[in-house]
């Protein structure tokens, strides 16, 4: 019998923790719009107010340093005039030197992200075709320190949340293991690992992105272990750049992303500016590329070996198999005529510079007849390399 009561009492205390969790994530979510509220109150010369709203912030989030120093300003502007944000004596200056040069750019950031929110109905210009398995996405904009999480509708891409988020130490564009750059491009999601099987340095949790992909091998870009993670527990945030190559993002917004998003489908891409477009817009690239896109289709469920081959970039390689290899089995495989329909066609698009391009292809290939079939990736470059035109130097079945 009292086994039988202390079932119902352990699914309760297992629901509260549940519960208490969730109310702490959507308390963090709310942290930074707080701060933002209280930065709009200064603003309007209503400190008093402002001081209110600081007290219980910090209090609710007494880890969150860059709320703690406008805390600190509101009370001593209670005194004496303010000479700069963050007045704090020479002495603590001292003693930490770069604290608050970061939390002065932290802040920066986060009031730019208040100010420049993108319009509605906008999305990068990276997300060319989406599909429906790519249940969400999640796009990075280094000159903002902010990642953008989206959600993939029936009517398109819709912005669900975005958050301030910490980068490489020493900036970006990552090319050698331990330069402590993150990465620019496009990736996937791999993995989600365990926040109890990891170091408290990466907080709530990790994502695993598939950094060095294709293009960075094929450019000589080397190391490994690039993760979109949270923060320590003792800290809030950390400065915009802290990382060894990471996005790291507060932890209440990071557990956001863990129940949102799924992992070998939500592509992330990470760019130095995020460019933001209509998607009814045109762009003269996508259009070359969908007709280069749909040539090699069209070849290959003929079985037009030579005009499928054609779209292969002569220094192609899939795992090491060279083009030769590669050709020999697509000629096996067309020489069985079996046809094939493409599903789930998702496109993202990166330009590097304005003579060099890619296009990162995802697509289920489905033997005719069949119901499900394997799940392919190409990538497309475009650069004198290739004449200007859109050939494929990578292809492969992934997990």
């Amino acid at each position: 019998m009292l086994t039988g009561m202390a079932e119902p009492q352990a699914a309760e205390k297992q629901s509260r923790k549940k519960r208490a969790a969730a109310e702490a994530a959507a308390s963090g979510l709310q942290a930074e719009a707080r701060l933002l509220q209280i930065y709009q109150l200064i603003g309007q010369g209503k400190s008093r107010e402002a001081l209110k709203l600081a007290d219980k912030l910090v209090a609710d989030h007494p880890n969150f340093a860059l709320a703690q120093l406008v805390h600190g300003d509101l009370l001593v502007a209670q005194t004496q005039p303010l000479r700069a944000m963050g007045d704090v004596p020479e002495a603590t200056v001292r003693a930490a030197p770069g604290v608050l040069t970061d939390l002065r750019e932290e802040s920066l950031l986060r009031i730019r992200a208040l100010r420049e929110k993108p319009a509605a109905g906008l999305q990068p210009a990276n997300f060319v075709r989406l599909s429906a398995r790519n249940k969400h996405a999640i796009a990075v904009d280094a000159s903002r320190a902010r990642l953008y999480l989206f959600e993939n509708t029936p009517q398109g891409l819709r912005l669900v949340a975005d958050y301030y988020a910490s980068l490489g130490k020493m900036g970006i564009e990552k090319n050698i293991e331990g330069d402590l750059k993150t990465p620019l491009g496009i990736y996937y999601v791999t993995n989600t690992l365990d926040p109890n099987s990891l170091k408290d340095l990466y907080g709530a949790g990790a994502l695993p992105i598939n950094y060095p992909n294709p293009y960075d091998l094929r450019r000589g870009k080397t190391g490994s272990g690039i993760w979109l993670h949270g923060v320590p527990q003792a800290q809030f945030a950390r400065a915009p750049k802290a990382t060894d190559g990471c996005v790291a993002v507060s932890n209440p917004d990071l557990q956001d992303i863990l129940r949102r998003v799924e992992i070998r489908t939500t592509p992330v891409v990470i760019l130095p500016k995020l460019e933001w477009i209509n998607p009814a817009q045109s762009n003269a690239d996508v259009v070359a590329f969908d007709r280069a896109f749909n040539g090699w289709r069209s070849a290959k469920t003929a079985g037009d070996m030579a005009r499928t081959f054609s779209h292969y970039s002569p220094d192609f390689d899939s795992y090491g198999k060279k083009l030769t290899d590669w050709q020999a089995l697509l000629s096996k495989e067309i020489v069985k005529k079996r046809t094939h329909e493409l599903k789930d066609v998702a496109v993202l698009h990166w330009v590097e510079s304005p003579s060099s391009a890619t296009m990162v292809v995802t697509f289920s290939e489905v033997p005719t007849g069949a119901v499900s079939g394997p799940t392919k990736r190409q990538y497309w470059l475009r650069s004198p390399a290739t004449n200007n035109q859109w050939k494929i130097f990578f292809e492969g079945v992934i997990g």
